[in-house]
């Protein structure tokens, strides 16, 4: 028996169905490996489209973009019924999209989630996106289970025999098993890895809608071998409407998901330590840990759909603990204000199915104010009573981590001046839905910057704020880092009136403390003894500068260490913004700075407040920070990307070459009976044309993708021509400025 898709239904069981019969997952894949037209299978058994349209609608892609690129660019959230052995099963899903422009859709979606159906191409096999999504998911405490994907491709296109295809598969799910070997943790690294014969692995065409898992070979035939075989025997009588018929992919999906994906109340108990960063010796974080619905309310928002007409937006997540009610009062743990939803309710695709309350172990959606995907909220009422942990950053969960840095900047600004506050709108609005990208303004140029992972998120977040405002955009260009190899010297400097001082250095920032401060562990909004600690214990850090750290801009620190300076709050706030200046736009290039520390030592402030004006300080603190900062060995960083390239062996020798002619390094190779996969690091300036070149030499038979990998030093042989270049591109003169640029602010101590 399957129930169709009803809204009363779905009302009744967001409260009334035992929280063992709920599942949250998300769908994660490399790019066209055809997520989307398998969740098609997963709706049209609920009744959501016809079966004969299943796999050809792509429904979840309800976006016009979406549609026109016949790729997915925003997680969808569906809600599904189904029956499985007597039992209704609420099911709750995310659609995620698979190419690296929008791995941070993934990030969020799998935060909400307590398991993945990784989805694989039968002949692709595991590539970048796979490993990626993977390494997020196990990081989040998210159970995978596996579907691969076009298995037609292996029987009707490349004529494998049966023994041949189940070796692909076997592979296949080899390779996998080795991921979760690598990232999964400790206690799970045996009891996570996936299994055909186990019913963890499902196979099977969404293109022709046909799935199986062993546990389906079972009950259909006596001989699960023999079964097999009838799949190779329809596809050479081209029965596919049997296939369909017999072994339907939704059957097989959804028993893989009820069976081996847990439900929230497994998934939380080893998922909230994970995700939580605050106390644990708290009632609230044991009904999280319970998914207590009498509980304290606490719940995360993890994405932001905006709608591509009438930029309305829906802000959706996750309920770990209490019952969100209509008309509650939340706090909003970052931001520290008080909100109250509109509407809350569930996400179906682009709608909201409106409720009354959604108790913990739910996904959840809501109109009516507006944060930063990520954000954490708790009642109003709840909040006031455990105020005291907020403010010490003891109360709340770690952020999402993402797994690539922004790289690539486009200028936008308004063909109408008067619309510069209203073009700032619209770009903070999409940067809020999606926190892999950001923007700032240029003050020199008047223009905003607009920055991402790569040029197509950039190129869609353009395309999204033109509906709003009309734009000039600048072309694609690659972000570099400015940074120090040693410490600078330790100077003075004096304002325009000379009559304030200050002292400071500039020294590299440790890539262990840089990277604490990626991921959320370290960050200025959090206890300052707890961040001290931290420091001190975790990277030895001194008592105290780890005690006195004024400002944490991207991967950079500001620290006051002076004693005893007078009237040093006044011009607190100028030197915190002068500092904030210079890091978003450094020396050598005026590009971002990176991993540095700046250490204030001594500071002398005039007593008349009239002498005291950003006028003054500002270009005292930005000379001190630009003299240290020449003097500490500077340098320029460029992001690198890891390409991974899988082709048949004759063109090996034709890939390597072109990789090393762009500056790329060969990490390793594999090579299997048919194909040798390449993995190696290239900059990623280098790969404006690599598609169009790779696809050439090969003759279209290279499947390749890109992730972020790290940040290197550029090569002293073309540094300088480089750091030219984007000096030029940004109308600034070529010659790079030195000390004597800014000496007319060094004071010397009479």
């Amino acid at each position: 028996m399957v129930l169709v898709k009803q809204a009363d239904e779905i009302k009744r069981l967001l409260k009334a169905l035992p929280i063992k019969q709920r599942r949250i997952f998300s769908i994660v894949a490399h790019i066209d490996h055809g997520k989307s037209t398998t969740c098609d299978y997963l709706l049209a058994r609920v009744g959501m489209l016809s079966h004969d349209l299943a796999g050809e609608k792509r429904i979840t892609d309800s976006d016009p973009e979406e549609q026109q690129r016949i790729i997915t660019i925003f997680t969808t959230v569906v809600n599904l019924l189904y029956n499985y052995d007597g039992k209704d099963y609420l099911i709750q899903l995310n659609d995620t999209p698979g190419h690296i422009s929008f791995t941070g859709e993934v990030s969020r979606a799998i935060r909400a989630s307590d398991g993945i159906i990784l989805l694989i191409d039968a002949v692709e096999k595991i590539m970048t996106q796979t490993e990626t999504n993977l390494y997020l998911a196990l990081k989040e405490r998210c159970k995978p289970v596996v579907y691969i994907n076009k298995v037609d491709r292996l029987i009707a296109e490349l004529g494998l025999t049966p023994k041949e295809v189940v070796t692909q598969i076997d592979s296949t799910i080899a390779g996998v098993n080795e991921l979760i070997e690598k990232y999964a943790p400790e206690e799970f690294k045996k009891e996570w890895k996936v299994s055909f014969t186990d019913g963890s692995v499902a196979i099977g065409s969404a293109k022709d809608g046909w799935g199986l898992t062993f546990d389906t070979l079972r009950k259909k035939f006596k001989d699960p071998k023999a079964g097999l075989l009838k799949v190779f025997e329809k596809y050479k009588e081209g029965d596919i409407r049997w296939l369909r018929e017999n072994l339907p992919l939704d059957e097989a999906l959804l028993e893989m998901i009820i069976k081996h994906l847990p439900d929230p109340e497994t998934a939380q108990k080893y998922k909230i330590p994970v995700i939580w960063q605050g106390d644990k010796d708290l009632d609230a974080y044991k009904a999280m840990l319970k998914v207590d619905p009498d509980g304290p309310l606490i719940g995360m928002i993890t994405k932001i759909f905006v709608h591509h007409k009438t930029f309305r937006t829906t802000l959706i997540g996750r309920i770990w603990s209490g019952t969100l009610r209509k008309g509650q009062q939340l706090y909003l743990l970052s931001a520290g204000t008080v909100a109250t939803p509109q509407r809350i309710g569930v996400m179906e695709i682009t709608d909201i199915l409106d409720v009354d309350e959604i108790p913990a172990g739910n996904m959840f959606a809501m109109t009516g104010f507006m944060v930063p995907a990520g954000e954490a909220f708790v009642e109003k009422g709840y909040a006031d009573q455990i105020m005291e942990l907020i403010e010490d950053g003891r109360f709340g969960f770690e952020p999402i981590p993402y797994a690539s840095d922004p790289v690539v900047s486009r200028t936008i600004k308004p063909k109408s001046p008067q619309d510069i506050d209203k073009l700032g709108e619209a770009a903070r609005l999409w940067t809020m839905a999606d926190p892999t990208a950001s923007f700032f303004l240029d003050k020199e140029s008047g223009t905003y910057v607009l920055q991402g992972i790569d040029p197509l998120q950039i190129e869609i977040l353009v395309k999204r704020i033109a509906k709003k405002v009309p734009i000039e955009v600048g072309e694609p260009i690659i972000v570099y880092r400015e940074r120090v190899k040693k410490r600078g010297e330790e100077i003075w400097t004096k304002s325009p009136n000379g009559l304030n001082r200050i002292k400071l250095y500039i020294e590299p920032l440790e890539e262990e403390v840089a990277q604490a401060i990626r991921e959320g562990k370290i960050k200025l909004a959090m206890d300052a003894k707890k961040r001290a600690m931290i420091l001190r214990k975790e990277f030895g850090w001194p008592t105290d500068l780890s005690r006195r750290i004024i400002d944490i801009t991207g991967t950079n620190m500001l620290i006051d260490n002076t004693t005893g300076v007078q009237r040093f709050e006044r011009i607190r706030d100028y030197v915190i913004a002068t500092f904030k200046d210079f890091v978003n736009g450094c020396v050598l290039a005026k590009e971002p700075a990176q991993n540095l520390k700046v250490v204030i030592t001594d500071a002398f402030v005039h007593v008349d407040p009239a002498h005291t004006q950003m006028p003054q300080i500002f270009p005292m603190v930005f000379s001190g920070l630009a003299i240290s900062f020449l003097t500490g060995e500077p340098t320029l960083y460029e992001p690198i990307l890891r390409i991974d390239v899988k082709v048949p062996h004759t063109y090996m020798g034709s890939i390597i070459t072109e990789l090393q002619k762009k500056r790329g390094k060969v990490m390793d190779t594999i090579v299997t009976e048919d194909t040798t996969h390449i993995v190696a690091k290239i900059p990623a300036a280098e790969t404006t044309d690599l598609a169009e070149i790779l696809r050439s030499i090969s003759s279209g038979r290279a499947f390749f993708g890109y992730q972020f990998y790290s940040w290197e030093e550029v090569p002293s042989s073309i540094r300088l021509d480089v750091i030219k270049s984007i000096r030029k591109r940004k109308g600034l003169s070529e010659e790079i400025p030195t000390v004597q640029n800014f000496a007319r602010y060094l004071y010397v101590r009479q």
